[in-house]
């Protein structure tokens, strides 16, 4: 505020004022509006700007309010103040807790009033009258003359620490025979807003706001707010969903507010049978959710480069896509606007469900765990409003000491696998009980059952097990390739691969070590792939030794050398194949210890085992084979019999992974 020359007085700042950030009033109807006048569906706007305004219009009543309470105050500082708690929150201003306070600084020196955050005060007075005058700006050339005026006079205002007593008065009196005042404008534009919002005909259809429709409009609106009403219970008590319907022209207009985010916008058009709708969003990654939502219901998308507008999303880019789907009959438009509607809620505070999720599993599979929430509709709310991530942390901090250590993340202990299916069912299990009105602490309990659960089953154990496995299969089978074809030029090739799946056994054998360093229930894994890691290096060694054979150009094996040789892989290949059976069949019995699944695991181990002892004849047999063939080519028979011996000690590290495995999977019965 401007104060009187030689009246400033540098002692008088013991307010604490903090002008640093800038007030930002609550105007989330106001943003809202903007954000449908910014995508181009202005026949929706005057119902909102009325609603906006005339909750405008109470805000400006609690700050006059405020204003008076203050001067009272500093008037007769030992008068009881007032609670004005109840007030602020029947305003809608609960986040802006300055106000309970604001009558209680006030400090009255001279002719000026002091006042905490003053400028917030003046800030707040002009948000207010410019929202209250939006729907009737135009109409009357004398209201704008005035509001203009008052805006520039508050904005002049500020820059103090307060209000003169006369500016007080000019802003709150009532009494026309003294002149114009701010209060006099605030019931003048109320005036107006009350006609205004009277010639305004709306209906309520099934729970949309709804004016200037046809008779033929009500089936669509019908439909759509079926397909709404259906999954908004699983929103709770989160704000969002209002929707409001015209007709403009030959389009019946259709807007959903979504959430409270002032960018995230729905506008639907229905123009004969073709739905065209037009989607607002801050996020890329919940844009492309809800695009793929809408996909598999049939609609066509097409994305708008990012925008940014003045008053929306403080400035920053978001996305603006539109979709649209052409009925082939009229019940089919009616079951496409149904299934559109159904969809929205599950995009009401999905970022944060994504990112919560994040702290547990990867992106993709956070993104996933939201899609099978939304197909199987139990939604991600209820998780959040239970706790979200402090449900999963609280499960995880009630484990027995040796599973769970301060930073591991869920997956990283569990494995994906069960990771994502222990966050499914604790989804669901948290929708449907706060649907059934039960307890947070139910939903607590009943995370600790499904992590208990979870940790039971121990098939994600089996994770780094059943991909070491695999990589060893795929060794074998590179072998196998190049006995039966002849590598010639591709030799290089051969051993490259082989060099890099080796490598790739490798790492998993480290991730397992390291795991075990953490927790020790990964300590029999990690054993289990350090034995398993020596069939991956003699399969590797064997590559690379016929590699060098058929790279050299002066030597040839001997068919029956070969044959031989081929003989010994595919039996070891046999072999490796019934031990990734056997661990996928560990890993999918979790915790069932069904005797069907008991008994094909005992059934493949000791097949398995019995390979060994085949492939130690057929190695036998193939040294007979090399003496016989390969006499006179003393190096060539070196090389054929190392690539039989590295064969040979693959199989003898197979034997002792199977005697490993089984012991493994008795240990962890007895502990079921």
């Amino acid at each position: 505020m401007q104060f009187a020359a030689g009246t400033e007085d540098p002692t008088r700042h013991r307010h604490n004022r903090q002008r640093a950030w800038a007030y930002k009033p609550k105007t989330d109807m106001m943003r809202k509006e903007q954000a449908v006048a910014a995508l181009g569906k202005q026949s929706l706007l005057l119902p909102a700007r009325i609603k906006a305004a005339l909750a405008a219009n109470d805000r400006l009543k609690l700050y006059l309010s405020l204003l008076q309470a203050a001067l009272q105050h500093g008037r007769d500082p030992q008068e009881p103040d007032m609670d004005w708690r109840g007030e602020v929150h029947r305003a809608g201003l609960d986040d802006q807790v300055w106000l309970v306070d604001l009558p209680r600084s006030a400090d009255l020196e001279d002719d000026i009033l002091m006042l905490q955050e003053p400028e917030r005060f003046v800030d707040a007075l002009v948000e207010g009258i410019e929202v209250m005058a939006r729907p009737v700006e135009g109409d009357d050339p004398g209201l704008s003359e005035r509001l203009t005026k008052w805006v520039s006079r508050l904005q002049g205002m500020r820059g103090g620490d307060g209000f003169r007593l006369a500016d007080i008065e000019d802003i709150t009196h009532g009494d026309r025979h003294r002149g114009d005042s701010f209060h006099i404008l605030v019931m003048d534009l109320h005036k107006r807003l009350n006609a205004l919002a009277a010639s305004v005909a709306t209906e309520n259809i099934d729970g949309a706001h709804a004016w200037q429709i046809g008779a033929d409009d009500r089936a669509l609106i019908e439909a759509f707010m079926r397909g709404l009403r259906r999954t908004a219970p699983l929103k709770f008590e989160h704000p969002g969903l209002d929707t409001a319907v015209t007709r403009d022209g030959d389009r019946l207009l259709i807007q959903n507010d979504i959430g409270t985010n002032d960018a995230h916008v729905l506008v639907v058009e229905v123009t004969g049978r073709e739905i065209r709708l037009t989607y607002s969003e801050l996020h890329k990654a919940r844009f492309a959710f809800f695009r793929e939502m809408l996909e598999r219901i049939g609609f066509q998308w097409v994305t708008e480069p990012l925008r940014a507008e003045a008053g929306l999303n403080e400035g920053r880019p978001y996305l603006v896509g539109h979709a649209t789907l052409r009925a082939q009959s009229q019940s089919a438009l009616l079951g496409a606007l149904e299934a559109l509607a159904s969809r929205i809620v599950f995009v009401i505070d999905w970022n944060r469900a994504y990112k919560r999720l994040q702290l547990f599993v990867r992106k993709a599979v956070a993104a996933d765990l939201l899609r099978e929430a939304a197909e199987r509709e139990y939604g991600h709310m209820g998780w959040l409003l239970a706790g979200g991530e402090q449900l999963v942390f609280g499960a995880m901090q009630s484990a027995d000491g040796q599973t769970f250590r301060v930073g591991d993340r869920l997956d990283e202990v569990i494995g994906e696998a069960s990771g994502r299916a222990f966050l499914a069912a604790l989804l669901q299990v948290s929708s449907e009980t706060l649907q059934h009105q039960q307890t947070r602490q139910t939903v607590v309990d009943q995370a600790r059952i499904l992590l208990n659960r979870a940790l039971q089953q121990r098939s994600f154990e089996f994770d780094l097990l059943a991909e070491h496995a695999a990589a060893c299969h795929a060794l074998a089978e590179l072998l196998v390739n190049g006995l039966d074809a002849g590598t010639g030029s591709s030799a290089a090739t051969l051993a490259e691969h082989a060099r890099l799946l080796e490598h790739r056994a490798d790492w998993l054998l480290e991730e397992a070590r390291e795991r075990a360093g953490r927790q020790g229930r990964w300590e029999p894994v990690a054993h289990l792939l350090s034995l398993a890691d020596d069939i991956a290096d003699a399969l590797e060694e064997a590559t690379f030794v016929l590699s060098m054979i058929e790279s050299e150009r002066r030597h040839t094996l001997p068919d029956p050398v070969r044959g031989a040789l081929e003989q010994l892989a595919l039996a070891t290949l046999a072999a490796i194949q019934d031990y990734v059976r056997v661990v996928e069949i560990a890993r999918a019995a979790g915790d069932q210890r069904d005797s069907g699944d008991a008994s094909a695991f005992l059934r493949v181990v000791w097949q398995m085992l019995r390979a060994e002892r085949r492939c130690d004849e057929l190695f036998r047999q193939a040294r007979v084979v090399f003496l016989h063939e390969m006499e006179s080519t003393p190096v060539l028979w070196s090389l054929a019999g190392e690539v039989a011996a590295s064969l040979e000690k693959a199989t003898d590290a197979l034997l002792a992974v199977g005697h490993g495995l089984r012991e493994m999977v008795f240990a962890r019965s007895a502990q079921s």
